[in-house]
């Protein structure tokens, strides 16, 4: 989600996990953004979280992989591996349907004043959190507010929530309220944003939006995560910790029951093609070493095999504020030096197609056009050369998650290639999760490699959360007024033609200041057993286990 990817781990969402430094090329347990390590506060042991009285592998019980989420709280969760477990539990006023069309949620009805600026929700009066308290505006204000108040420390409250009158105000410690949430009755709740926003609705589908239990929180500030009160299609039943996760149906779901009775994550680590044969698990992901065989029709289990596009991207990205990535021509030599389509062909099989730009396929504003750089080794000769650091390059290190484990082989391609090509010898440094996140955060590394899936289906998701030199998540501190400009356009452009070009405009410029280098889009490889039916992998992290159905032979 406004997830990044976890690379070297998983996977994003921010984390949901497309493994491409690992080469692990589909998770199901999560999505886009980052962070992987939890905190004390955040991760029950085994011994604190009551085991849930539910027979393993009977009817109505679906079992896949997962791993620990870092954060069960939506007002500050970045990476897809927590958001993934979030979008089950917890929900919204609005929310993402499996074609990714914005459907109301907790809210029955919406309408939108004619200037484009309110937004008047209707709850609907059946929508309870899971110890069958009704949902009230009250908590609906009441989690947009959490969410940005300082105390709470997201990261990403202010881009998700930001476009709300006074939410700023809030996020910096100016005001202690939104102004532009009010409640109007016990089933109203009016929000007003700043500017007409085309956008606004979508970002109201992310977990920071989402609602929470205020008396849980105030009454167990510590560890009201370890069993969430929310009001999703599934309460947490079981975490043990790195064992594994329960997820029960909430029988009074607004929506109606969920058809999935629960969901059992395995959190233990070992082959998931053999556990998939052995019949431990009813969905795995399929390897590199594996999806030869699994892509050939006269293998078992090629009828149970599918490919899914994804909204997201694996890409290297540069702190343009420290040395030598201060200097766009060292970028730009770096990004000239690999052979994507090589690492591509020879380490990944083909098996994900080379990003041509920022913008993945089905994101509004894609296209076809190259837009990334070339293989030209001589010519990044000659722009390292002409760089400020041709006679004094500085020790650069690139840094990803994983602690501990092996350097994946893209990993090791990419910097042999620098090294070939260039003669800079670029030292790999790993962090475990929740360390290299935190240091992103804080501008700490050089260079780093990572991945983004999308939240929502808008440019802005990506090109303006990450690039606008204002954006808390601007990870790179890449500040550029024209880019500024251009996104801030974009951001009231009522005409969708015109506002997507802005945005093409705005990739073109940042992949020609090589402030990333994206390498490739995600294609997961998954295999589904046949007697699991309404199991649909979306193109990014939504609720998706509510309908589908599981009936073992």
């Amino acid at each position: 989600m406004n997830n990044r990817l976890q690379l070297g781990l998983i996977g994003a969402a921010a984390a949901l996990i497309l493994v491409i430094a690992g080469v692990l090329l589909f998770s199901v347990g999560g999505g886009g953004d980052k962070d992987d390590s939890a905190s004390g506060d955040e991760t029950p042991s085994a011994s604190e979280t009551e085991s849930a009285d539910i027979e393993s592998g009977g009817e109505g019980e679906l079992v896949i992989r997962g791993e620990d989420p870092l954060f069960l709280d939506p007002a500050v969760v970045q990476d897809s591996g927590s958001a993934s477990y979030l979008v089950e539990i917890f929900s919204g006023l609005v929310r993402l349907d499996k074609d990714l069309a914005i459907q109301p949620d907790l809210a029955e009805s919406y309408e939108v004043s004619a200037d484009g600026t309110v937004f008047t929700f209707k709850l609907r009066r059946n929508a309870t959190f899971h110890d069958g308290r009704p949902v009230l505006p009250e908590d609906v204000k009441y989690s947009i507010e959490r969410a940005l108040a300082p105390e709470t420390a997201s990261v990403v409250a202010e881009n998700f929530l930001g476009d709300i009158v006074g939410a700023k105000d809030m996020a910096r410690g100016r005001a202690d309220s939104v102004s532009g949430v009010k409640i109007v009755d016990d089933s109203t709740i009016e929000i007003t944003i700043d500017a007409p926003k085309p956008y606004f609705l979508y970002k109201m589908t992310y977990p920071t939006a989402y609602v929470v239990d205020q008396r849980q929180i105030e009454g167990n500030p510590r560890r009201w995560t370890q069993q969430p009160n929310g009001t999703g299609p599934y309460k947490l039943a079981e975490w043990r910790l790195g064992e594994q996760i329960i997820l029960e149906a909430y029988e009074n779901f607004y929506l109606g029951p969920p058809t999935l009775k629960t969901v059992r994550f395995e959190l233990s680590g070992g082959s998931g093609l053999v556990a998939y044969e052995d019949g431990d698990i009813d969905i795995t992901g399929v390897g590199l070493d594996d999806l030869e065989r699994i892509q050939d029709p006269a293998d078992v289990l090629n009828p149970e095999y599918s490919q899914v596009t994804r909204q997201s991207l694996d890409y290297i990205g540069f702190n343009t504020n420290v040395p030598p990535f201060d200097d766009p021509l060292v970028r730009q030599a770096f990004a000239l030096s690999v052979d994507r389509a090589k690492i591509a062909e020879v380490i990944l099989k083909d098996a994900i197609p080379v990003a041509n730009g920022i913008l993945m396929p089905g994101v509004p504003g894609y296209t076809e056009v190259q837009k990334t750089y070339p293989y030209d080794p001589e010519e990044a000769k000659r722009l390292l050369e002409q760089s400020k650091y041709a006679d004094d390059m500085p020790e650069i290190t690139l840094a990803e998650s994983g602690a501990g484990g092996t350097v994946g082989p893209t990993t090791e391609a990419i910097v042999q290639y620098w090294s070939d090509n260039l003669g800079i010898d670029v030292k790999i440094q790993q962090a475990e999760s929740g360390t290299f996140f935190s240091d992103i955060d804080q501008g700490r590394y050089q260079m780093f490699h990572l991945g983004w899936i999308m939240d929502y289906p808008d440019p802005e998701d990506i090109l303006d959360i990450l690039f606008h030199s204002t954006s808390r998540q601007n990870n790179t501190r890449y500040s550029n007024p024209e880019i500024d400009a251009l996104l801030e356009s974009a951001r009231v452009n009522q005409d969708a033609e015109a506002r997507l070009q802005t945005y093409q405009e705005v990739e073109d410029k940042l992949v020609k200041d090589a402030v990333w280098i994206p390498m490739f889009y995600d294609v997961a490889h998954v295999l589904v057993k046949p007697y699991v039916t309404n199991f649909e992998l979306p193109a990014m992290i939504i609720e998706r286990y509510r309908e589908v159905e599981v009936d073992r032979p």
